[in-house]
């Protein structure tokens, strides 16, 4: 009764925030929020709380913050404030903290996260000049440094296989869980005596692991809390050769498909198509995604940062975007944050297909068996032909298999690069 009281005040006090952001002028400085670092707890409606920090700090005249997962930095430039109320709009995932300022800088609060059909809302609190993201009352009793073959059980009792990797110094922990859309991003927590924690936070994605180690190679009781009511169980034994099953292998051209065939509208509302003239005779990769996907994000960042190398080599891109809504405007909306942080300067396009329609391979892509995992990649060859499909993305949390899909991408593209185009 006390939990359901609490969640009703801050609902309450969202809608304050969030209506009263329609109706008055929202200014930049921010002049309640403070400098500094804080500790960020989320409350699920089961208890648990996926911590994580940030600095907030000025910079030219206003308030920026920064989100910290281990080594990530995530900016958050567009914060807003009027007296004692602040906005704080996250880059990605139409998510936002609404929250007050009290006399000693803490928030106190609501986030929201709009998946399109519903608002996900969440309270959650901020305390200034906290710097543990968890405490450490016991030396650690074990190290977990290194590669482990990860065990999750869904609610349903499915088993689904995964990779940890983990990096400890003293009590500090970090590191990510690869599976088959990818990998959890960065992780940051600590070993307290026989116990771990990990939680991470990106704006989307709010994750906090907890498990207790029995030994050196084996870990047990693993909890997985996920948004605010997902959840599953884990369990680990250590091994230097856990491997997950081969991107390139889990999605595929039908038999007989031949070349794809699409075109949908681009932002501008433009159709694209890729018989259109500026990708014949091209290695054309194609990126399926969303703005909703960390993954996504990743490789959009990858691919971001190195397109004027791959484009000079002759290779273009097109994106294809399933949002959480059918409707144009509103993914259009949703992908204008992504395209902008990423620097995106090739097509993104809208499918118009929800990434929950069951029939959207068949409705976009039907020569492919399946689209199951955001992103998915496919390398087009300079005949239009389909050559390879990679499923997920390692990303840059995951070290060395970050850097060996770097070298596989740039391995498959620089031999389609270098065959004939008729």
């Amino acid at each position: 009764m006390k939990r359901k009281i609490l969640f009703k005040k801050y609902l309450f006090a969202f809608c304050i925030i969030f209506f009263g952001a329609l109706s008055i002028h929202w200014i930049d400085k921010a002049p309640g929020l403070k400098e500094g670092t804080y500790k960020f707890s989320i409350t699920r409606p089961d208890g648990q709380q996926i911590v994580f920090n940030s600095i907030i700090k000025d910079s030219l005249g206003k308030k920026i913050m920064y989100i910290i997962n281990g080594s990530d930095r995530l900016l958050v430039d567009k914060i807003a404030a009027k007296k004692d109320s602040v906005f704080i709009q996250l880059p990605f995932f139409a998510s936002s903290f609404n929250a007050k300022v009290d006399a000693d800088g803490n928030l106190a609060g609501v986030w929201a996260k709009d998946y399109g059909t519903r608002i996900q809302i969440l309270p959650f609190t901020a305390t200034l000049n906290e710097k543990d993201r968890f405490p450490v009352t016991t030396p650690p009793s074990h190290n977990v440094s290194g590669r482990w073959a990860v065990h999750f059980i869904e609610r349903n009792n499915s088993v689904s296989e995964s990779v940890g990797e983990f990096k400890q110094n003293g009590s500090y922990l970090t590191g990510t869980f690869l599976n088959s859309s990818g990998d959890y991003r960065f992780l940051e927590g600590v070993v307290s005596g026989d116990s771990l924690y990990l939680s991470g936070f990106d704006g989307g994605n709010a994750l906090l692991f907890t498990a207790k180690i029995d030994n050196e190679n084996t870990i047990s009781g693993g909890k997985l809390y996920s948004g605010k009511q997902g959840s599953s169980e884990w369990s680990a034994e250590k091994d230097s050769t856990a491997k997950l099953a081969d991107g390139f292998t889990l999605t595929n051209l039908k038999p007989g498909a031949g070349k794809l065939d699409f075109s949908f509208p681009d932002m501008n509302g433009k159709k694209v198509s890729l018989n259109d003239e500026q990708f014949k005779n091209k290695v054309v990769v194609l990126q399926i995604m969303g703005s909703w996907c960390p993954n996504c994000m990743d490789e959009a960042k990858f691919i971001g940062g190195n397109f004027q190398e791959f484009r000079d080599k002759g290779i273009e891109f097109i994106g294809l975007a399933y949002e959480r809504t059918t409707d144009f405007k509103a993914s259009q909306k949703a992908l204008q944050p992504f395209i902008k942080r990423f620097n995106i300067q090739y097509p993104i396009l809208i499918t118009g297909v929800s990434v929950s329609d069951t029939l959207r391979t068949e409705k976009t892509l039907p020569q492919i068996d399946k689209i199951t995992v955001f992103p998915t990649t496919i390398f087009i060859d300079k005949k239009g032909n389909v050559r390879k499909i990679h499923t997920g993305f390692d990303g840059p949390a995951t070290g060395e298999h970050y850097i060996e899909y770097q070298k596989e991408f740039n391995e498959i593209t620089n031999e389609l690069l270098n065959e004939p185009a008729k």
